[in-house]
């Protein structure tokens, strides 16, 4: 195994330059300019269309940046080693410099209206991608929506619970994805999760994660009282759908670990690429646990 860890890492590191990279502005929301950097593999045909991993990084609606090196690493490796087009956007950080942050003492409310705002802009960002897919050379049958932390209860919460929070849905009519991929993510309400939006799934969280709960729990295991109280459905929660649903996902779950499992795992992503491979692009139907102890 540690074989692997280094031969992937290299490889990352490796082929840095190994992509064509482009920046655009996918919508102005009063002070912030949100864009995105599109990943592109060289070796692409003017004829190609290939499938997208649209990311949204994360840092707790407070911080993060679409060009944080772990965010560009991951977009550039699925454009040089799988032939994806690989995006990573930025988005409007609304817990930045706020005395509450995105803890306790934000209220419920206002945790809401974080997450609403987060679909939405992610929304927009997928928007743009479809409707400039010619010119991105994307398939847009092939959108996997993809995100760590913060991002990934942006991106889950999108992919999931789209009805719940977008008030103008019929703007979004084409924009479908076809897979998810979150790192210790939730979403508010798994509820929400049915037969028609569910999507191959590719999970990982640790079982005592403090901040995005693993199962059905306080969001930042804030206690009743508190005014950031608010129970989210976790990686537990949504693999349990997915399994009822009948639908493809890969569940690694890390016992006794923490939010650390949030980290992109490098080591790991040529087994993730392969699932949406088997999934999404071969209509294989696979339904996969892993369970490891923190060492």
């Amino acid at each position: 195994m540690k074989i692997i860890v280094t031969i992937l890492i290299t490889i990352s590191f490796l082929t840095v330059s190994a992509q064509n990279k482009a920046t655009y502005i996918y919508a102005i929301k009063g002070k912030d300019t949100l864009k995105l950097d599109v990943y592109t593999p060289k070796s692409i045909k003017k004829t190609d269309t290939l499938p997208v991993l649209l990311w949204m990084h994360g840092g707790g609606f407070s911080g993060g940046h679409r060009a944080y090196k772990d965010d560009v690493n991951l977009v550039k490796y699925a454009a040089e080693k799988q032939n994806y087009i690989g995006i990573s956007i930025s988005y409007r950080l609304l817990r930045k410099g706020t005395k509450t942050g995105f803890g306790c003492d934000c209220t419920k409310d206002e945790k809401l209206e974080t997450f609403k705002q987060a679909v939405i802009d992610y929304m927009d960002a997928a928007k743009y991608v479809v409707e400039h897919a010619n010119e991105l050379q994307i398939d847009t049958t092939k959108i996997i929506a993809g995100g760590s932390s913060a991002g990934a209860e942006g991106t889950l919460n999108a992919v999931f619970m789209r009805e719940y929070f977008v008030d103008n849905a019929e703007d979004y009519t084409h924009v479908k994805f076809a897979g998810a991929f979150s790192c210790a993510g939730a979403v508010v309400d798994a509820s929400y999760m049915t037969p028609n939006n569910a999507v191959p799934t590719v999970l990982y969280h640790g079982t005592k994660d403090q901040l995005v709960p693993f199962g059905n729990a306080p969001h930042h295991y804030c206690e009743p009282t508190k005014d950031g109280y608010i129970m989210l459905d976790g990686s537990k929660i949504i693999a349990d759908k997915l399994a009822d649903f009948e639908t493809s996902f890969y569940f690694n779950i890390v016992k006794e670990a923490r939010h650390e499992i949030s980290r992109i795992p490098y080591e790991e992503l040529d087994i993730v690429f392969n699932f949406f491979e088997r999934t999404i692009l071969n209509d294989e139907v696979i339904q996969t646990k892993i369970i490891k102890t923190k060492e």
